[in-house]
């Protein structure tokens, strides 16, 4: 009898999986996004990077300290131009992806409802009638 014959009377209901699968707390960025997101991150950290050098280099007193420093500010440009990217990809995907211009059936339909209830507590008399029953719209075509 081996190791792994001497646990086979363990019952298996006792057995918790590794893990479970939780549903996302957000949805996943869309690719475009993400793609310049990650791409501001990197160059994010690489002007972090040159700005420790710059520094380091600066209190060392080397001649490296000045172009070090130029590059620096370089970076620091690209970084901005990095986080703007990020937001401009962000609004233009949510401007031709992100909403759905029909409003729906149901929503009006509510609509419709609370503006009779509010005509009948204005005027009782008032009855409306379904789009079937009043004919064609104003300005319709004949």
């Amino acid at each position: 009898m081996d190791a792994m014959d001497k646990d086979r009377d363990i019952p298996a209901h006792g057995v918790r999986p590794l893990w479970t699968e939780e549903p996302a707390r957000r949805r996943r960025l869309p690719d475009p996004v993400r793609t310049a997101a990650v791409r501001a991150v990197i160059i994010i950290a690489v002007t972090l990077v040159e700005v420790m050098v710059a520094l380091l280099c600066t209190l060392a007193g080397s001649w490296s300290a000045f172009p070090v420093v130029l590059a620096t500010v370089a970076s620091t440009v690209v970084a901005t131009w990095g986080v703007l990217d990020v937001w401009v990809t962000r609004q233009v995907w949510r401007q031709r992806y992100g909403v759905v211009s029909r409003p729906s059936s149901t929503a009006r339909e509510m609509r419709r409802q609370r503006r009779r209830e509010r005509a009948k507590e204005a005027d009782p008399t008032v009855t409306s009638r379904p789009a079937a029953e009043r004919g064609p719209a104003r300005g319709a075509a004949a």
